[in-house]
């Protein structure tokens, strides 16, 4: 692919930040997109963090040079398997991964189908033809938290049909979750992890909010919430197993900061593209809507950062996803799972292009690169430690 497919189709016009492994300081340093190169800012911010908590991180890319730059083609094309080449990281760093789930009508009645089925893909077919009558898409008109919504919850009460997901769906509080711990998101053409013992999992194309310690969004992303949809079909308590797995939280290429050419309505306009493509020739394409969302992202924002709960370094939130595939992919009934070695790539034209490769989580990278050793490596750097200007 050429650069242009990985980045937004406005690249030239956007503010693209992120983080690349140099080899040179067995680190990583924060860049800005500078035409077709990535160019070390991190004499303005050590970490995305401390950039993103700056009063205006536009303002103060606008005129950055650095001492140093890469061609943005070569590095958007390394792998990661190759330490000894820089490569992009996670554009996130020091900030909390958190997730939303169950925003959108149409996902909350796949959930409400999982848990029916206890994991078991074979059931899932005839309990969504069970409960399509009752649900059918009426509750996609609704919004949560409403009267009207409140009035769903007792007739679906009353016909036997509710669920812990249609009470985070439409009820006044969302689901809102640890995705990741600090550090531990991978990057773009990085392994995506998927537990050996799932047999019934998929990709979760969603958009991915920047946000700093005061609760502004300054930005938006693209990322992969991998879901092992058999596990937490058993027991919604073992959403953390479900979830937050090695290599299971991907995000990237980078974060598009907000200006006047890319604002909060651009990211309830979005629109995600999804490919999986299979070492076998399969081919999966899928697509998640911000439109259909049944949350306003601020009311999200709102939900997972206010005086109850605080993030001194900023968080990342996932939005969730639309999209929840049906089809089968080799036996009838069996619906949709990964297999070893799927490519799967998530686009939407203003945020770019996020590529990984399916692996099992004991197959990938271990994460060994935590907030101990980026400390220790910034402070070798000289860029913390001492009162910077």
């Amino acid at each position: 692919m050429s650069l242009s497919e990985y980045l937004p189709a406005d690249h030239g016009d956007a503010v693209l930040v992120g983080r690349i492994h140099d080899p040179e300081v067995s680190g990583p340093t924060v860049v800005v997109l500078k035409g077709d190169r990535f160019v070390d800012v991190s004499a303005i911010a050590a970490t995305m963090s401390e950039l993103l908590e700056t009063d205006s991180p536009v303002a103060l890319l606008a005129n950055a040079t650095g001492g140093k730059s890469w061609s943005a083609e070569e590095i958007l094309a390394a792998s990661p398997s190759d330490s000894t080449r820089p490569y992009l990281l996670a554009p996130c760093d020091l900030q909390a991964v958190k997730a939303c789930g169950v925003t959108f009508a149409r996902s909350m009645v796949e959930r409400v189908i999982e848990e029916r089925a206890k994991g078991d893909f074979a059931r899932a077919k005839a309990i969504r033809e069970e409960i399509a009558a009752v649900i059918g898409g009426a509750l996609s008109d609704i919004k949560a938290g409403s009267p009207e919504a409140s009035h769903a919850k007792e007739v679906l009460q009353k016909g036997g049909y509710w669920s812990q997901y249609l009470e985070v769906g439409i009820g006044p509080d969302a689901e809102v979750f640890t995705k990741a711990p600090v550090l531990s998101s991978v990057g773009h053409a990085a392994e995506i992890g998927i537990l050996p013992s799932s047999a019934w999992n998929n990709p979760e194309p969603e958009v991915v909010l920047a946000a700093n310690s005061r609760g502004e969004v300054v930005g938006a992303t693209l990322g992969n919430d991998v879901n092992l949809r058999d596990v937490e079909g058993r027991s919604a308590l073992l959403l953390g197993k479900a979830k937050d797995n090695n290599a299971s939280s991907s995000i990237g290429p980078l974060i598009r900061l907000f200006d006047d050419r890319f604002t909060m309505d651009d990211v309830r306009a979005a629109e995600l593209d999804l490919t999986v493509t299979g070492t076998d020739g399969y081919v999966l394409e899928g697509r998640s809507s911000m439109r259909e969302i049944s949350r306003d992202p601020l009311d999200l924002v709102a939900q997972t950062c206010s005086r109850h709960h605080q993030y001194p370094d900023g968080f990342m939130l996932f939005l969730g996803t639309l999209f929840a595939p049906v089809e089968d992919r080799d036996v009838a009934g069996q619906g949709f799972t990964h297999k070893l070695g799927d490519r799967v790539e998530i686009a939407s034209p203003r945020l770019g292009r996020l590529v990984n490769t399916v692996t099992h989580t004991d197959k990938a990278p271990e994460w060994s690169f935590g907030i101990t050793e980026l400390m220790r490596n910034l402070a070798a750097r000289g860029l913390i430690g001492t009162q910077r200007t």
